[in-house]
């Protein structure tokens, strides 16, 4: 940690941040063209999260905070296509069940200790058992094997078509073996101030302010990185994310912005906004129902409230049609598994009143049907503002809805771990497959009370699992997507969800910060390319 970071506080944050403004925070004499050393780049990441490391959690803060300091083995370009990391080189048997990797020699962690093939064993031997997306993706894992102190294999009991695009650092974090066997993964406290192999290192966290991390002095790339620091700040008020990119406060942010303000933001010459990046991720936006709430168990009642849902309008009224509507689990985004031709809940309030009628659950004396709260994932922003929404439509057809908002973290307990919710509206990623993204969230096997992003609905179905599980192994291409559309089909008629929207998503940041995106992870890279251009 740098002498200018040892005495950070709350207070002195805000004097940081002038003296290291985008303005001045390059040395004088460098080309914009050509990267530039130093600088400290300021980031805000939105909601602050618990666990910085990615090991045991799928949390975005996590994805873009702890791949700076944790590598995987391999990352990607825009088109999916694996590229170096710690890992140089790769092959995959022709049967698929053997996957080999050289890795790279003379890396050191933060902490001194050589980086070697125990490392990865261990962590992905952890990923299976700790991880909650890592547990389905290393499913098929039989043995992890190192073979001498720079090679691993890999053996499975089955084909895993998806899993060569597991290994970024941002979901497959390789950890330090010496500071983690032996401990519990999920408690360990290196998943607050993790040790890595990345560009940079750990500096402090201070709750509800910000995180710093500076430049590793012994990165494996000697050039690199190009910044001095980075600090993560944690704002989630729409309009200070805003404040604070057009006053330099914040060089980039991957907090979306209010989308009526993207026009505007898109003008100003100061700022730049960047559409690429998010191919790894593929957010939706979408409704999932508490199952063990007595009235939304009825699938009338949830087909009920599909039909009081103006979707059109989420995407109109809240994003301003920066949005794109999607009528089952899949994003248009993940293109090879997206199935357009899905039924439809159009908006028919008639309907709806007649289906509350048919379950059972009429309107009473004083208009109303029964309670339900209505929790979004973020307390403002669009989110909110979806939630809204949905409460209107859910007062019109006789159920008295209320909109409950609180901190991301006591979000997460509510619905993951309490299960003290009815319905949630969420945002979740349906990653680079579905075996990655999806499949947790409607898998019986997912149900997880107290790990967050997983089967909250309390959905279980055999027929849909058989799908799930069949698909996941899948190696025919044509076959595995066949399996999935039937999957979209039952959901859609089962409904433990409601999807409703895939938001465009966009990284803004000063015109000065360069090399922010530069594949399929946007933001989520490494950030050993970032500099801050004169």
């Amino acid at each position: 940690m740098t002498t200018e970071h040892l005495s950070i506080t709350r207070r002195t944050l805000l004097g940081l941040i002038g003296a290291t403004s985008l303005a001045g925070a390059f040395p004088v004499g460098a080309r914009a063209d050509e990267p530039v050393r130093g600088g400290t780049l300021i980031v805000n990441v939105g909601s602050e999260y618990p666990i910085i490391a990615s090991v045991a959690n799928t949390s975005g803060f996590a994805y873009y905070v702890s791949s700076k300091v944790n590598e995987g083995l391999l990352t990607y370009d825009f088109d999916l296509n694996p590229l170096p990391e710690l890992a140089t080189e790769w092959s995959i048997s022709e049967d698929g069940l053997r996957y080999w990797f050289k890795l790279r020699e003379g890396v050191k962690w933060h902490d001194g200790e050589d980086f070697d093939a125990e490392d990865v064993v261990f962590s992905i031997k952890s990923l299976k058992k700790n991880h909650p997306r890592g547990q389905r993706i290393f499913l098929p894992l039989r043995e992890v094997n190192a073979l001498g102190s720079h090679e691993v294999e890999l053996l499975l009991d089955k084909p895993a078509p998806y899993l060569i695009y597991a290994f970024a650092g941002s979901g497959s974090p390789i950890v330090p073996a010496h500071l983690y066997e032996g401990t519990d993964v999920l408690t360990n406290p290196h998943n607050t101030a993790p040790v890595g192999t990345g560009p940079f290192k750990f500096g402090e966290w201070v709750r509800g302010s910000h995180i710093v991390f500076d430049r590793n002095p012994n990165y494996w790339q000697p050039s690199k990185p190009y910044l001095d620091s980075i600090i993560f700040r944690f704002i989630t008020d729409p309009a200070a994310q805003i404040a604070a990119l057009e006053t330099g406060e914040v060089g980039l942010t991957i907090s979306g912005v209010p989308p009526v303000e993207l026009e505007r933001l898109g003008k100003n010459p100061d700022l730049q906004i960047e559409s690429r990046g998010y191919g790894y991720n593929n957010t939706i936006s979408r409704l999932e129902f508490n199952l063990d709430n007595p009235h939304l168990a009825e699938l009338k009642v949830r087909q009920a409230i599909a039909h009081a849902i103006d979707i059109k309008a989420i995407v109109e009224l809240v994003y301003l049609g920066h949005a794109t509507p999607i009528y089952g689990p899949v994003s248009p985004g993940l293109k090879r598994f997206y199935y357009p031709d899905l039924p439809r809940y159009e908006v028919d309030l008639e309907k709806a009143e007649a289906l509350l009628d048919e379950a059972g659950f009429p309107r009473g004396a004083d208009g109303w049907r029964f309670p339900a709260y209505v929790d979004p994932v973020q307390p403002a922003g669009p989110y909110r503002q979806t939630a809204e929404l949905i409460v209107q439509g859910l007062n019109k057809i006789g159920i008295k809805a209320t909109l409950r908002t609180q901190d991301f973290a006591t979000y997460v307990k509510r619905v993951y771990t309490d299960r003290d919710f009815d319905i949630a509206v969420q945002s979740l990623s349906n990653l680079f497959d579905p075996v990655g993204g999806i499949q947790g969230l409607y898998w019986s096997k997912g149900y997880q009370p107290g790990v967050a992003f997983l089967n909250s609905a309390h959905y279980n179905s055999p027929e849909v699992d058989a799908l799930l599980e069949a698909a996941a192994v899948e190696t025919d291409f044509d076959k595995r997507y066949k399996l999935y559309v039937e999957f979209q089909k039952l959901v859609v008629r089962d409904l433990p969800a409601l999807n409703l929207v895939a938001p465009d998503a966009y990284t803004i940041s000063s015109v000065k910060v360069r090399n922010h995106t530069i594949g399929v992870e946007g933001f989520g890279n490494n950030g050993a390319n970032i500099y801050i251009a004169k």
